[in-house]
């Protein structure tokens, strides 16, 4: 037996049957081949740990977490002269022809009207960039005082109709139970999909709530049936989802030294599988990579509230938090309901200092249905700062059909008004404009450039990349406008499954 200590945060007992979780009760012995896949009070929930189990094979969970996040600690000077010099070099040299100082504004100005919608946006990323990125290098010491932890539950939730899938995340996972005798590698599946020799707990059908349904009913039965206390954890993944061994560790600090935070996140990248296999579909999920490094880093670090939303997958919450909120939510996108609940309870976040790595959509139409949910899920959350978001992310739309419309508009305009083009656009206004356009650009580059790095991509591709992501990023940007449109007149019925 070993006991509990906040010292260690080791459990009461490490062995099979305790890794199994709270859910286990009165299984058979593992040489009944009857208790083999299932405990005998509950055939949904596995009757031991099979992480245990000797391990064979690669390790498939590799990444470069300890060097990228000791980049992304030193770069906000390198973020604020690039942006800043980039902006002074379009405003004042590339683009002044097209400025007049003499005029505050003139015709041309209300049909460029929508070029600065983005403005909110990319101000907020700007700051999220230049403020220092915080990392456990100076905050976290042994000496400190450890907060207890029984369990940390790493749960790869999905619906299980992917068998690949579910067998590629266990394989990439089961050896993180070795790591400490508090982590545990569970895979969270809908009946009927049970998978055997891996720690499968199965949502049955006869479960029942009041408002959620698909992945927010298979974690309310979840949390049911597991009885979290405030010494658990439970770490959320995606079924496509990989965490790597130094990420596992920052988790722990994390939940050890962060004493004031009870739910967390860190940074997704999408480099796991396929990655560059689609290069449209690669430069578009870049800026969700730079998403995390400005706008969410500045939530999670400074904020400590879910003021911009919340990620489904590498959303680490305590036991308290998930018994305090439930996941009876009834929403399309569940995990930012769940945030705004949570920060309504007075429960405080923080940025949890790791990488997970994920896959990109593999199609078009698996890219719109993911937009699509995304922006309709968080347009109809009850609360006031999930509608203004999804009201920032239609006026992108807006943005586009201002772009599109300044080549025309702008040929005829080209005439001389008063001695002056009538298509010169006043400074000011075209500075916040290059502002926002030089903050795009490099959210799509930082996010490359920081997957590349993680990959350990040929230096030689890596440098191609670039130029390739200048180009596609506009794809990527009308692609998003139409995912917008797209569920503005077609909203969904049902919660997307996107088949990675």
């Amino acid at each position: 037996m070993i006991p509990a200590s906040e010292s260690d945060g080791t459990v009461v007992e490490d062995t099979p049957e305790a890794r199994a979780g709270p859910a286990f009760r009165g299984a058979r012995q593992e040489t009944d081949p009857k208790a083999i896949g299932g405990s005998r009070s509950n055939p949904n929930v596995p009757g031991m740990s099979y992480a245990l189990l000797e391990e064979t094979g690669e390790r498939t969970n590799k990444g470069n977490t300890k060097f990228i996040m000791a980049i992304l600690a030193e770069a906000w000077l390198f973020h604020l002269i690039f942006i800043l010099g980039g902006t002074f070099l379009l405003t004042f040299y590339a683009w002044d022809f097209s400025y007049t100082d003499t005029k505050l504004w003139n015709t041309s100005c209300y049909w460029k009207l929508g070029w600065l919608f983005p403005f909110p946006y990319t101000l907020i990323c700007f700051f999220g960039l230049v403020l220092p990125f915080r990392t456990p290098k100076f905050l976290y010491d042994t000496d400190m005082p450890k907060r207890r932890v029984d369990n940390l539950y790493i749960l790869t939730v999905t619906k299980g109709d992917n068998r690949e899938a579910v067998y590629r995340a266990w394989n990439a996972h089961k050896h993180l139970e070795r790591l400490h005798p508090c982590v545990r590698v569970h895979v969270l599946t809908d009946e009927p999909y049970f998978f055997e020799n891996l720690n499968c707990y199965t949502c049955p059908k006869s479960f029942r709530t009041a408002n959620s349904k698909y992945k927010a009913r298979a974690l309310e039965w979840y949390r049911q049936t597991m009885r979290f206390t405030e010494h658990d954890w439970v770490l959320h993944l995606d079924e496509e989802s990989v965490i790597d061994d130094e990420s596992v560790k920052r988790v722990l600090e994390f939940i050890w030294y962060e004493r004031e935070c009870t739910w967390g996140q860190g940074v997704i990248m999408y480099n796991q599988y396929r990655y560059w296999s689609n290069w449209i579909f690669t430069v578009a999920d870049a800026i969700r990579v730079g998403d995390d490094l400005s706008r969410f880093h500045l939530q999670y670090t400074y904020f400590r509230r879910p003021i911009f939303g919340a990620h489904g997958s590498f959303l680490l919450t305590n036991g308290l938090v998930e018994n305090s909120v439930t996941w009876d939510l009834g929403s399309l996108t569940e995990d930012f309901q769940f945030a705004v609940h949570a920060w309504e309870m007075g429960y405080k976040c923080g940025k949890v200092p790791g990488i997970i790595r994920e896959q990109s959509p593999m199609d078009l139409i698996g890219f719109l249905k993911q937009r699509r949910r995304w922006y309709v899920g968080i347009r109809r959350l009850p609360a006031f700062l999930p509608k203004l978001w999804s009201f920032f992310w239609t006026l992108g739309i807006f943005c586009l059909f201002c772009t599109i419309a300044s080549i025309p508009l702008g040929i005829w305009l080209a005439k001389s008004i008063d001695g002056e083009s009538g298509n010169d656009t006043p400074r000011w206004f075209g500075l916040l404009k290059d502002f926002s356009f030089v903050v795009f650009v490099y959210l799509y580059l930082i996010g490359i450039i920081t997957q590349d790095l993680d990959k350990k991509v040929n230096p030689i591709m890596a440098l191609i990349h670039i130029p390739a992501t200048l180009i596609l990023q506009y794809v990527a940007g009308i692609l998003e406008a139409l995912s917008v449109a797209y569920g503005i007149i077609f909203p969904p019925a049902d919660f997307d499954v996107i088949k990675k």
